[in-house]
C-alpha cells in the first residue's frame, strides 16, 4: 500500500500500455524492500560460507579423527566454530528471515481477486473496499493481475512471457553458482545442483500457469533481483579456491 500510494502520489492514475503502473510498481517495488533489508544478513550469509570454505580441511580432519563418535564429533565442531567465529547457521538465516515474508506477501496476492465478494474478506489486510477493487481490477499490459495463465487473452501472453523471464532467470542464477564454486565432489552434493539448475525452475514454469499474474510478476522482480545480487556477491566475494 506505500508503494502504491506512493506511485500513484508520482503518476497519478496512469494506465498507460493498458496498465495500472501504480499497482505494477507498488508489487515490483514491494520485491525490492524486501530484498534491499535483506542485504546485510546475505552479506552475513556469504561471509559465513566462505569462513566455512576455509575450515573445510579442518572440519574434514575432524570427521576422520572421530569417525564413529558423533557426541565428540559435535562438541569438537562447536569449538572450531567459536574458536574461528563462525556459524553454520547464518547461511540459513536469510531463509529463514524471508519465508514468512514471501508466503505471506503470496497470500495477499493471491487473495486479491475480484470474486472475493464478503466485506470482511476484502478489508482483511486493512484494506479500504474502494482499494481492494482496484488492486482486484489492476491491469499489467490489458491483463488482470488477478487472473492466470489460463485466462487466455492477455493473460496467456503476458503470463507467458513472465513465466519464460522467471525461469531463465532462476536457471541462470543455479548455473552462475555452479560454474563458479564447481560442481560438488559427492553424489548427494551433485544432486542438489542438479536440483536447483533444473529442478527448481520446472517447478516455477508449473507453478507459474497456476498463479495469479501479480504472484508471478513478484516472482519474476524476485528472480532477477536474486540474479544480479548474486553477480554482484561473487565479484566482492569470489569463491575460496579448493584445497586439496
Amino acid at each position: 500500500m506505500f508503494w502504491h500510494a506512493a506511485w500513484e502520489r508520482v503518476l497519478g492514475d496512469a494506465s498507460g500500455w493498458h496498465t495500472n503502473w501504480s499497482w505494477a510498481l507498488g508489487i515490483v517495488f514491494l520485491v525490492l524492500t524486501v530484498r534491499v533489508a535483506l542485504i546485510p544478513l546475505v552479506v552475513r550469509q556469504v561471509r559465513s560460507q566462505r569462513a566455512l570454505q576455509v575450515l573445510q580441511p579442518r572440519i574434514k580432519a575432524l570427521q576422520e579423527e572421530h569417525r564413529g563418535d558423533f557426541g565428540t564429533l559435535q562438541t569438537k565442531l562447536r569449538e572450531l566454530y567459536r574458536a574461528e567465529r563462525v556459524s553454520p547457521l547464518a547461511s540459513i538465516l536469510p531463509m529463514l528471515v524471508q519465508a514468512p515474508i514471501l508466503f505471506g506477501l503470496l497470500h495477499v496476492l493471491r487473495h486479491l481477486r475480484p470474486a472475493v465478494t464478503s466485506a470482511g474478506a476484502r478489508t482483511l489486510y486493512g484494506w479500504t473496499l474502494t482499494q481492494f477493487d482496484s488492486a482486484a481490477s489492476a491491469k499489467l499490459f490489458g491483463a488482470p493481475l488477478a487472473a492466470t495463465l489460463g485466462a487466455g487473452g492477455p493473460s496467456l501472453i503476458v503470463a507467458a512471457v513472465l513465466i519464460v523471464v522467471m525461469v531463465v532467470a532462476t536457471f541462470l542464477t543455479s548455473r552462475q553458482l555452479i560454474r563458479s564454486t564447481g560442481w560438488a565432489a559427492e553424489a548427494q552434493g551433485r544432486l542438489v545442483q542438479r536440483l536447483m539448475l533444473v529442478g527448481v525452475p520446472a517447478s516455477l514454469l508449473v507453478s507459474g500457469a497456476f498463479f495469479p499474474l501479480g504472484v508471478v510478476l513478484y516472482w519474476t522482480t524476485q528472480s532477477l533481483f536474486a540474479y544480479a545480487q548474486q553477480t554482484w556477491i561473487l565479484r566482492r566475494f569470489p569463491p575460496v579456491p579448493a584445497t586439496h
